[in-house]
């Protein structure tokens, strides 16, 4: 392996090309025309343009990134995670060209990424499931969905059978919901995953989200590191998780990882995966699904094994064994992970565009910024929208959970709005630092949160600032770039075509 495509954007790129350089390989960044002066691009060795700014047209053309890795001479290929990172097909075209794929085989992809599908698998393997019901067609299932839902005891879950971060999943407390639930369902899994397959779940309420991270090779070699907890979610995404889980124990911790191992082993697993559960109040965990990529999450993990996963991934992939053994690995501290998307909270979470006006991304000891954002940078509504991960470790819970107070108290990001402050107010409050999570947490505690209202006197002084400004015939240039104050008729601070490579 010489030289690197990572056919992936923002954070989860830089993040990868890093390590890649750290191991002597040459990058290749692929870029949509959105991306065009994204920080992915400009830290790669080389950089490729994909196409259009709509993924469909870029990041997810499996031809037009087997083009690019050709183009370039690249010789494997990273899918970071999101876009075609769980396509086994694209994984089966990417070893047809003669690519090495960053990840497991397109066997284990393909199976895994069926919920019905891995969940047989998992049963065979002595993994616990949830009870539920599968029908091998459409029109079995609007048949017999009525009765099994009966069977399974109300309320009941529906799920696309092809996909996750919450697409096609409706909760159906009674007889009476269920026809819409199906079709609203089976329409959104379409869109989403360009598979419309349901299933049925029995529905636990107020569980932990816990997952155990996997690393095998290509020897049979295969290691747990432990577990997170990922259960404070929106719209059953994450945004806030933490390794290792306040409520896993020595004896629930062996359990739950010799349950990943035995799934791992059943697919042959190689390169990084995630074995997800849900632990249920009384103490019983579930099989979700398998994660056969890297997860967003996976600093935390690295924080508290002293394991680069992605150094690993790209070993794996080159064909070399794992170099520790299981009783080698251990837990050192707690880490707690935000992320920082461009959202509203207040209003029901929903996607923000806008240009960073400011930022400011303070390190320390004990602070870890995985970031794709730069100044000037337009974040576009073409793709998700998180922006940078903050990530704090410390030697205990509350030490991981005090440092990432400061950060995101000392984290500036200015020009669009960012979920920086609900984050704070999850990490400051109080069930959050008694580790009393779910899945149901944001329900719980923060359905009607709105940000603190900024106070009168500042506003007074923002509004006299810029008065001042205009009576004076001066403006703020572009943060970063010069102090305000400065004539708008300096030709150098005006943001036009005046001269070459003029700031936007």
């Amino acid at each position: 392996m010489q030289k690197l495509l990572i056919a992936n954007r923002g954070e989860i790129a830089v993040r990868i090309m890093r390590a890649a350089r750290e191991l002597g390989l040459r990058t290749v960044a692929v870029y949509s025309t959105a991306d065009r002066e994204a920080p992915h691009t400009q830290l790669a060795d080389e950089a490729f343009h994909l196409g259009p700014s709509e993924p469909a047209q870029s990041y997810l053309d499996a031809s037009r990134l087997l083009e690019a890795a050709r183009a370039c001479g690249a010789d494997a290929l990273h899918p970071g995670y999101g876009f075609l990172s769980e396509n086994s097909a694209f994984a089966a075209m990417c070893e047809q060209a003669g690519l090495i794929f960053v990840g497991p085989s397109a066997a284990a992809i393909r199976d895994m990424g069926s919920k019905i599908v891995s969940k047989q698998i998992a049963a065979q393997a002595g993994v616990p499931v949830i009870p539920s019901f599968q029908a091998p067609d459409a029109a079995t299932l609007a048949r017999e969905a009525r009765q099994a839902a009966e069977r399974l005891g109300y309320p009941v879950l529906v799920k696309a059978a092809a996909g996750g971060g919450g697409k096609g999943m409706r909760i159906v407390g009674h007889a009476s919901e269920l026809p819409a639930a199906l079709e609203a369902g089976a329409r959104e899994a379409q869109q989403a995953f360009g598979d419309a397959t349901l299933m049925l779940e029995t529905y636990i309420d107020s569980p932990r989200h816990v997952e155990v991270q996997v690393l095998g090779d290509r020897f049979g070699n295969r290691v747990h590191l432990f577990e997170r907890e990922c259960s404070i979610q929106r719209r059953h995404q994450k945004i806030i998780e933490e390794a290792p889980s306040p409520a896993v124990d020595d004896d629930l911790r062996q359990r739950m990882t010799d349950a990943a191992l035995r799934l791992a082993d059943a697919v042959d697993y190689t390169s990084a995966g995630t074995v997800e559960f849900l632990l249920a109040p009384d103490g019983a965990f579930y099989f979700l699904e398998m994660n056969t990529r890297l997860q967003v999450e996976h600093a935390i993990t690295e924080q508290v094994s002293g394991v680069d996963l992605v150094h690993q991934q790209l070993r794996i992939a080159g064909g070399e064994p794992l170099t520790f053994t299981q009783a080698q690995l251990t837990q050192r501290g707690h880490a707690i992970e935000c992320r920082l998307y461009a959202e509203n909270p207040a209003n029901g979470f929903l996607p923000a565009t806008g240009r960073v006006r400011v930022l400011r991304e303070p390190h320390g000891p004990g602070r870890r910024i995985d970031s794709g954002l730069a100044l000037h940078q337009e974040i576009t509504p073409y793709y998700d929208p998180i922006l940078a991960k903050l990530i704090t470790h410390g030697a205990t819970r509350e030490e991981a959970r005090l440092r990432m107070r400061a950060l995101l108290r000392d984290y500036v990001v200015l020009g669009l709005t960012t979920n920086r402050e609900f984050l704070l107010d999850v990490i400051e409050s109080e069930a959050f630092a008694a580790g009393d999570t779910s899945t149901a947490f944001i329900e719980r505690h923060f359905a009607a949160w709105q940000p603190a209202a900024v106070p009168a006197d500042v506003l007074a002084l923002a509004a006299l600032g810029d008065l001042l400004q205009r009576e004076n015939g001066t403006t703020t240039p572009a943060a970063g770039f010069a102090d305000a104050g400065q004539s708008v008729s300096n030709p150098w601070m005006r943001h036009d075509g005046w001269r070459l490579g003029a700031l936007r």
